[in-house]
């Protein structure tokens, strides 16, 4: 008895629709739905569909800082060791919001934004008030701190800030603009930074000093 093969006709492929993801061909990829190239809520490159940019390095949006960072000095210290040298850095940052408040941070690392890092977050914790008269100082005053020696008189309105390194970082970031400065002491720029420090923390207002005086 002879077998009877029959033909069985292959099922039609079904035709593409609006939503299907594959192309002509099968391919899929192809301009069809929206899982092709430029499709809403399909690849990366599509509107709306993509992920969100990284800002931080960590896939989230870095928050605007609302303190004014700047870096003083970048030491680089090296130790010589059996395979070759060995390298360290320390960074001085000044942080100040622009309204009175200053801070100044040290941070060592092994690499410079490390250190940079390191420094603005310990000057952020360490933030004081000063007092202010407007965009000058309410008087003249002298900072000491270590080797270094640091004069600060009060300017009229247009002056600007006659300073530079680390005295006039200083004064950027506590919100001066109308200041006269002078170094008397030491270069260093911690001994400088420490005594403009110094010398901001002796300033008083008018009501504190007859307050002192009663």
């Amino acid at each position: 008895m002879s077998e009877v093969t029959k033909n069985v006709a292959a099922p039609a492929a079904p035709a593409a629709g609006p939503g299907d993801r594959r192309g002509p061909g099968g391919d899929r990829r192809g301009p069809g739905g929206p899982g092709g190239p430029g499709g809403p809520g399909g690849r990366r490159n599509g509107p709306g569909g993509g992920r969100p940019q990284r800002r931080d390095g960590r896939g989230n949006d870095a928050p605007a800082s609302e303190y004014n960072d700047k870096v003083v000095h970048i030491n680089r210290c090296s130790k010589v060791v059996k395979g070759g040298r060995r390298f360290n850095f320390a960074a001085l940052v000044v942080a100040g919001d622009g309204k009175g408040r200053v801070g100044v941070g040290y941070g060592k690392a092994k690499e410079v934004p490390d250190a940079i890092r390191k420094g603005t977050d310990r000057a952020h914790r360490a933030l004081v008030r000063v007092n202010l008269r407007g965009n000058t100082i309410p008087h003249e005053v002298i900072g000491h701190a270590d080797g270094g020696v640091v004069m600060l008189r009060p300017a009229a309105p247009g002056t600007g800030l006659i300073a530079g390194g680390g005295v006039r970082a200083v004064l950027e970031v506590v919100g001066l603009k109308d200041v006269l400065s002078k170094s008397m002491g030491s270069n260093n720029p911690q001994a400088i930074v420490k005594a403009t420090m110094d010398g901001l923390s002796k300033l008083r207002t008018l009501e504190q000093i007859k307050n002192l005086r009663a």
